[in-house]
């Protein structure tokens, strides 16, 4: 059967998640159900992450197996117009190998963290960022950012409901920067990393937002690290400031 991959952008807001649940709209159920309309039948996809409910991607990665050949262009538009009027969108397609596969043949994972400071209630982009009345000391959260690149254990900052086999992960990148906009200061964290853990990222966002309010000091990040305890993690970031922006792979199927 030919494989596909598919690259999906979505707004998270309407869904429970990315995975298929019985009695809760997901990302992945709307595209099995799409791929129903083109090959009546079950369908199963596999993709490079599963998102929380009210998470957003812009890159995330899946792959499909369907009984006959179709170019990805056309396969691409005729899921998009079943799709409608979801917020799920297929931005691209490619034919892969049979063995390729959207998770295990990841070799990086790129996510986006938006965070709003401003003491108005957002209006145009509720529910796509995360909003904090008071403000933020960029330079505080930097600092407090570099005790958590590397290869370390991340008890601390996983979920307790995390079912990887392990907490030991390395984290490659963890850029913060500020953006002055119309509508309030936006800070951006960007990470980077072969793969996370449940909520990883959130509870990273949430506790160096304490640093940067003043609440904790730098060093304390790294205190919470060396715990490796969940009770010493701060606050967890509520979802919707987080994106999927990239899945990456040894040869890419989108860019060949």
């Amino acid at each position: 059967m030919p494989r596909y991959a598919l690259r999906v952008e979505y707004d998270g807001a309407p869904f429970a998640g990315w995975q298929r649940q019985a009695d809760q709209p997901s990302v992945q159920g709307a595209i099995e159900a799409a791929l129903a309309q083109l090959q009546p039948g079950a369908h199963t996809i596999a993709a490079a992450g599963r998102t929380d409910a009210g998470v957003h991607s812009r890159g995330q990665v899946c792959h499909c197996d369907l009984a006959r050949d179709w170019s990805p262009f056309r396969l691409s538009e005729a899921l998009n117009y079943h799709l409608k009027p979801l917020p799920v969108a297929i931005v691209d397609a490619a034919a892969v190998a049979d063995d390729w596969h959207a998770r295990f043949s990841a070799l990086e994972r790129r996510y986006l963290f938006r965070l709003v400071s401003r003491r108005a209630p957002l209006t145009l982009e509720a529910g796509q960022v995360w909003q904090v009345k008071q403000e933020l000391v960029l330079e505080r959260m930097q600092e407090a950012a570099q005790h958590l690149i590397g290869l370390h254990d991340f008890t601390t900052f996983r979920s307790t409901m995390c079912q990887a086999a392990s907490p030991v992960k390395t984290l490659d990148a963890l850029d913060i920067t500020q953006i002055e906009t119309d509508w309030g200061s936006e800070f951006q964290f960007r990470l980077r990393a072969r793969s996370f853990l449940h909520n990883q990222v959130r509870s990273f966002v949430g506790t160096l937002e304490r640093v940067g309010s003043g609440a904790w000091e730098p060093v304390d990040i790294k205190h919470a690290l060396e715990a490796r305890d969940r009770a010493a993690c701060g606050p967890v970031s509520p979802p919707q400031g987080l994106y999927l922006m990239s899945v990456g792979y040894l040869d890419d199927p989108f860019y060949t």
